[in-house]
């Protein structure tokens, strides 16, 4: 079991509105966890203020540094985030719209979880994020979406499966309204995700995630 509070490293990349979100169930009592650091890959995301507002340690790491000819160097970020998160021991990395793939060296070292907002493995991969999941949702026609959490892995959006809560499409939806809906769904599974990792509720086996002692109570 995860020692209790368990200490999150958050990465983000704009508003920090997921971020929020952690941290307002850390404060009402329904996750058991800090937020021992803010990582932002952009120096003027809002998320970076909103962390400062609330008291929390941030930190930038651009990307830029690690980008020739535009080629982005992932493993050379990665040991650096790696080594900038470290000092701060945390048990678990928390993705929260952080709009930068990671490589092994945190992979290895850390575990990491993400939300999706669709239901994995559907609408996943390079480049869909955002409102693309939304509109390709869209444009597809489905019937039903949702959002995932998952352990991150070094591919985007195939990790082992946490979470998924099921949102429906409805026939006038646009992708503002349905980012709406699934927004909630998101703001309800990730804490519920990360408080089942903080409680060592979570088995990995091979390419999926068991939930030990399912029919106990979450919060």
């Amino acid at each position: 079991m995860t020692r209790l509070p368990c200490r999150l490293a958050v990465l983000l990349s704009g508003t920090g509105s997921t971020m929020v979100n952690l941290n307002d169930h850390i404060l009402n009592g329904t996750l058991p966890a800090e937020i021992a650091v803010v990582v932002s890959s952009r120096k003027r995301a809002l998320g970076l203020e909103r962390a400062k507002e609330r008291g929390i340690e941030t930190r930038v790491l651009s990307r830029r540094p690690f980008t020739t000819e535009g080629i982005f160097n992932d493993v050379a970020y990665s040991e650096a985030l790696a080594a900038l998160i470290a000092p701060f021991s945390p048990d678990l990395v928390a993705m929260a719209g952080f709009m930068t793939r990671l490589a092994d060296p945190v992979l290895h070292q850390f575990d990491v979880v993400n939300v999706h907002p669709a239901l994995l493995p559907m609408f996943g991969g390079n480049g869909c994020y955002g409102h693309h999941v939304h509109e390709a949702v869209l444009s597809q026609g489905v019937k039903i979406t949702g959002a995932t959490v998952h352990f991150a892995d070094s591919n985007y959006d195939t990790g082992p499966i946490i979470l998924q809560e099921a949102v429906p499409v409805m026939e006038d939806d646009t992708p503002d309204t349905l980012a709406e809906r699934v927004q909630a769904a998101e703001r309800r599974i990730y804490p519920r995700a990360i408080a089942l990792y903080a409680q060592g509720r979570l088995q990995k086996e091979g390419g999926r995630v068991r939930i030990l002692d399912a029919s106990a109570a979450e919060f």
